[in-house]
C-alpha cells in the first residue's frame, strides 16, 4: 500500500484551455511544453485568498486565481499547477495591465495637479492678503504723513503769507 497523494503532488500539473488534464511525473521546461503545444504559453497558477472584506457576497472572502507566465527558459516544478494560455488571451492581459497602469498614473496626475492648484489657490489667497495689508499700512502712512494737512484744514483755510512785509521809500 502506498500513499497516493505523495505521488499526486509529486507531478506536473498542465492545465489545457479544453479542460483536459495533463500530469508529468518529472521536471521539464516550459520550451518542451510550448512545443507540444504551438501557439500557446505557459502560465503558472496560484491561488490568491483576499483579506476578509465587507461587500463580499458569502463567506467575507475573495478567491482569486493569479496567473504568471513563464519564460521559455523556465523549469516547471513537481507539485505546481500550470495553465496553457493562448497569445490572444496574453495580448488581452498585457493590454489590461496596460490600462490599469495608465488609469493608476492619471488617477495620481489628477491627484497631484488638484494638490498643486489648492497649493496655489491658497498661496495666491495669502499673497492678495499681505498685498491687502500692506496696502492698508501704506494708506495709513500716508495719511500720518499728511496728518499735518488734515489738521491746518481743521483750523481753517486762510492763506497766510510766509514772507515779512518790506516796507517801501518814498523818493
Amino acid at each position: 500500500m502506498g500513499n497516493c497523494q505523495a505521488s499526486e503532488a509529486a507531478t506536473v500539473v498542465i492545465q489545457h484551455p479544453g479542460g483536459r488534464v495533463e500530469k508529468l511525473y518529472w521536471p521539464t521546461s516550459a520550451a518542451d511544453v510550448m512545443k507540444s503545444n504551438p501557439g500557446y504559453y505557459v502560465a503558472l497558477v496560484t491561488l490568491y485568498v483576499s483579506e476578509e472584506r465587507q461587500d463580499a457576497a458569502a463567506g467575507g472572502t475573495i478567491r482569486l486565481t493569479r496567473v504568471r507566465l513563464l519564460k521559455p527558459k523556465d523549469m516547471l516544478l513537481l507539485g505546481q499547477v500550470y495553465r496553457l494560455i493562448t497569445s490572444e488571451e496574453v495580448t488581452k492581459a498585457l493590454r489590461q495591465r496596460k490600462y490599469e497602469k495608465l488609469k493608476k498614473s492619471k488617477a495620481e496626475l489628477m491627484r497631484k495637479q488638484q494638490q498643486e492648484l489648492l497649493l496655489h489657490t491658497t498661496n495666491d489667497q495669502e499673497g492678495l492678503q499681505q498685498k491687502e495689508n500692506s496696502e492698508v499700512t501704506r494708506q495709513e502712512r500716508d495719511r500720518q504723513r499728511s496728518g499735518g494737512g488734515a489738521q491746518m484744514a481743521a483750523r481753517g483755510r486762510h492763506w497766510r503769507p510766509s514772507l515779512q512785509s518790506i516796507s517801501e521809500m518814498g523818493s
